[in-house]
């Protein structure tokens, strides 16, 4: 998203939480029918004759079930929660919270997977949570958003040079 080509962004209410809802929903249905599917094949799956189950090997093909959910409801975990304090950026097995003046740039670049946010300490954070992969409309208004919210309550100068 380059500055000239975008449109201005209004102010969402705060709290506002940015979440890939679409990708969340099928990872966490997808996770619930592996594990059912799984669980009925242990079931199903003989205890006599020339291959015999136990119970626990019914068992653990059961448990490769909730294994396999329990990975894809950690994939599902993305978020990114603003308040007027600053923002809550909650990753895969990581949570990290800034104040605004540590934000000093909202980035979406054609091609990227997610938002990145250039931070005040000379490091980049990834925003997952902003995923243009299955709505790309929603991804780039959720961008503008954050974008909007680091520039109206942040104290860091904006990328045009003028100060807050």
């Amino acid at each position: 998203m380059t500055p000239a080509a975008e449109p201005e962004a209004e102010l969402p209410a705060l709290p506002v939480v940015f979440r890939p809802v679409v990708t969340r929903v099928v990872l966490l249905t997808t996770g619930a029918v592996v594990f059912a599917v799984l669980t009925l094949i242990a079931v199903l799956l003989p205890s006599q004759g020339a291959v015999s189950w136990s119970t626990g090997d019914r068992a653990a093909v059961s448990a490769s079930g909730l294994l396999a959910w329990g990975v894809l409801a950690l994939l599902s975990r993305p978020k990114a929660e603003a308040d007027r304090q600053g923002l809550t950026v909650v990753n895969l097995t990581t949570r990290r919270r800034l104040a605004w003046a540590e934000i000093l740039r909202v980035t979406l670049r054609p091609g990227d997977p997610w938002v990145t946010l250039d931070l005040s300490d000379g490091t980049v954070l990834a925003v997952m949570a902003i995923q243009p992969g299955v709505s790309r409309r929603r991804a780039l208004a959720d961008a503008r958003a954050l974008r909007a919210l680091a520039e109206a309550y942040g104290t860091a100068p904006r990328e045009d040079g003028a100060s807050q």
